[in-house]
């Protein structure tokens, strides 16, 4: 299993849109994608405007080629890309221990 985690900072005030959006794009376009299991989002409390969005992909080519070069990913930015301060920074990460 692969972690992709997103930074993402949006423009100050959009919070409860971008709320929705976020929602809606996982549920709705994100979701569809091959290898995807599951997903996380977090919003800051010291910087409201910041979200760690956190998405379990089955290999890493299930989302750097089948979703980001597929037909899935204008879908998706067309949802949250609006909101977005700045490009998110993504990384992706191996599983190396974990809690019961």
């Amino acid at each position: 299993m692969i972690l992709e985690l997103a930074d993402i900072r949006i423009h100050p005030g959009q919070n409860a849109a971008f709320d929705e959006a976020i929602a809606r794009g996982l549920r709705d376009v994100i979701s569809k994608a091959k290898g995807f299991q599951g997903y996380k989002v977090n919003k800051g409390i010291e910087s409201p405007e910041r979200y760690i969005l956190q998405i379990f992909w089955d290999t890493l080519e299930d989302h750097t080629v089948g979703f980001r070069e597929g037909e899935l990913f204008p879908q998706w930015r067309a949802i949250v890309g609006p909101f977005f301060a700045s490009p998110p920074v993504v990384e992706h990460f191996d599983l190396v221990v974990k809690s019961a």
